[in-house]
């Protein structure tokens, strides 16, 4: 199985950091308000990035670096 770390762009112009098994399944749950709670309200637009992991324990450690970057250092991985 693969793992994916992605990143969402909601409409209010954040990025949201998650990880999943099927990220278009997901985004979808995050769309439908069944989300993270973080997502709900905001409307994930669009994937932004994603990023395949061997392991969910890859795909965990992968998703705290991310998390720890600035706004700045998202984007850029982004392509943004």
């Amino acid at each position: 199985m693969t793992w994916w770390v992605y990143l969402l762009r909601c409409k209010d112009d954040t990025l949201y950091c998650g990880i999943a098994l099927d990220v278009e399944a997901r985004l979808r749950q995050h769309q439908d308000g069944k989300g993270a709670k973080y997502t709900r309200g905001r409307e994930p637009l669009a994937v932004v990035f994603r990023e395949a992991c061997e392991s969910k324990v890859a795909a965990l450690r992968r998703e705290r670096l991310i998390k720890r970057m600035s706004r700045a250092a998202k984007l850029r991985l982004c392509g943004l």
